[in-house]
């Protein structure tokens, strides 16, 4: 099987999809990655993001009820897919591999 690789902002992403505890959509999403990351990140970058990981497997969607408080509208939901697991436990174990591949001392700021 080919592996698709992730940028930085699709695995944080996916990884603030995998930690929702509750029902994960476009506007909790684009909450969480801003509070977690400290930065200022736009909707379209959020929503665009997500359409792309369900591209590409790692996510998928389906469509809530409709509610009176968004005027009708459905949200949509989404969740992590077994291939999207899979590559977040890859990515967390590489990450692992090269972080205990440091040598003591090395990173310690100086002054």
């Amino acid at each position: 099987m080919k592996r698709t690789f992730l940028g930085e902002f699709e695995e944080v992403v996916l990884l603030v999809v995998a930690a929702c505890t509750d029902d994960a959509y476009g506007v909790i999403i684009w909450e969480q990655l801003q509070e977690q990351t400290g930065r200022s990140i736009t909707i379209s970058a959020v929503h665009a993001t997500l359409y792309r990981l369900e591209e590409k497997g790692y996510l998928s969607s389906q469509m809530g009820g409709a509610t009176a408080e968004r005027g009708g509208r459905r949200k949509r939901f989404f969740t992590v897919t077994a291939l999207g697991s899979r590559a977040l436990l890859e990515i967390q174990e590489m990450r692992q591999r090269l972080w205990q591949a440091i040598p003591q001392g090395k990173l310690q700021l100086i002054g």
